[in-house]
């Protein structure tokens, strides 16, 4: 497992070129947006189709500012995960995990296959000794201008107490070394605020939980996510994945009845069009591009997730957080933390 990296060598990120719907252009892109804001600080490894990567790096002048690793497959969205590591291994997924794997990297983002790069990462990487399942956690704005870190948000569907409970202490680790927060406040996301509340594996979750070394404050609500009232909300992943795309159709929502509004009339466009500097400052924490991608937390390995359609600005600033996750020693802090069983631990 990488232990950190000094402050005073570059970190090595490996860059998937290939993953996102829009690849190698907006990777590319996001590559050059990364390097002008950490410098020297981080050491790109472009990973993808050669014949397609080097006239874009060359037209763009940094093919001698990064290394290019050349892996001719590529993975798909569709594509099974659970084939990749025994029959994709020429793809820029496998490749890309394998450099981290052999320590000849610090950290992997990818904008592709959500579930092809948690499963061939787990089966490579293995977990961090003491997790149980890896999670991914995605940010949620709020009312207070604080983000929200909800885990988990699909990595598993079925979990056990015990995996809300890492799941906790892997947020809360995350949220205080990368968000700042010097305390952040847990809650298990429920039907109700009563302990009595939810599922049989909900109910001991909170017997969990309330032992914990943590700032647990207990059951928490839908509502309280985007009010803001918790730092991090632990959840399994069939509802945190519930949540995640509700809330990503939320925007579109809201841009559709501006344009709907709009259209009535010209007062109306007037209003729309007055009001649109406003609007957009608003709704800019809505806009998943500011938060780049995921972190998958748990994972022997540093890896950031993001979004299909990942635009330049999210993919710089997923190699930026990944910048920040190896700095911080997250995954140090995480085998510190879990590595021996917790009290009263109920599978």
């Amino acid at each position: 497992m990488n232990k950190g990296n000094s402050a005073g060598n570059p970190v090595r990120v490996v860059l998937d070129a290939m993953g996102g719907d829009i690849a190698p252009t907006n990777e590319v892109a996001g590559a050059i947006l990364a390097m002008g804001l950490l410098g020297s600080s981080v050491q790109l490894i472009v990973v993808g189709q050669e014949n397609l990567l080097l006239p874009i790096l060359r037209q763009e002048n940094i093919a001698d500012k990064v290394e290019l690793l050349h892996a001719p497959d590529v993975i798909a969205m569709g594509d099974e995960p659970a084939s990749i590591v025994k029959t994709r291994t020429e793809s820029s997924l496998y490749k890309g995990l394998a450099l981290l794997r052999d320590g000849k990297a610090d950290a992997f983002v990818s904008a592709g296959n959500t579930g092809a790069v948690m499963a061939t990462a787990t089966l490579m990487l293995g977990r961090i000794p003491g997790v149980g399942r890896p999670t991914i956690g995605s940010f949620f704005p709020t009312q207070t201008g604080r983000q929200t870190l909800v885990v988990d948000v699909g990595a598993n569907v079925d979990s056990k107490p015990k995996f809300l409970y890492d799941y906790a202490v892997m947020g809360e680790i995350y949220s205080r070394l990368i968000l700042g927060i010097p305390e952040p406040s847990v809650g298990l996301l429920n039907v109700g605020e009563e302990s009595s509340k939810g599922t049989e594996v909900a109910r001991e979750a909170f017997q969990l939980l309330t032992h914990a070394p943590l700032n647990f404050v207990g059951n928490v609500e839908g509502r309280d996510i985007l009010s803001g009232g918790v730092d991090v909300v632990v959840c399994d992943g069939f509802e945190g994945n519930i949540v995640l795309k509700f809330a990503e159709s939320v925007l579109g929502f809201l841009k559709s009845r501006f344009t709907t509004f709009a259209n009535r009339s010209l007062l109306n466009k007037l209003i729309v069009g007055a009001f649109k500097p406003v609007l957009k400052t608003v709704l800019k924490d809505m806009d998943y591009q500011e938060y780049g991608g995921v972190p998958l937390l748990g994972v022997n390995g540093v890896i950031i997730i993001g979004h299909g359609s990942s635009s330049p600005l999210a993919i710089s600033n997923m190699i930026v957080r990944a910048v920040e996750v190896v700095r911080a020693d997250v995954n140090g802090n995480i085998q510190q933390a879990l590595g021996k069983p917790a009290a009263n631990t109920i599978e």
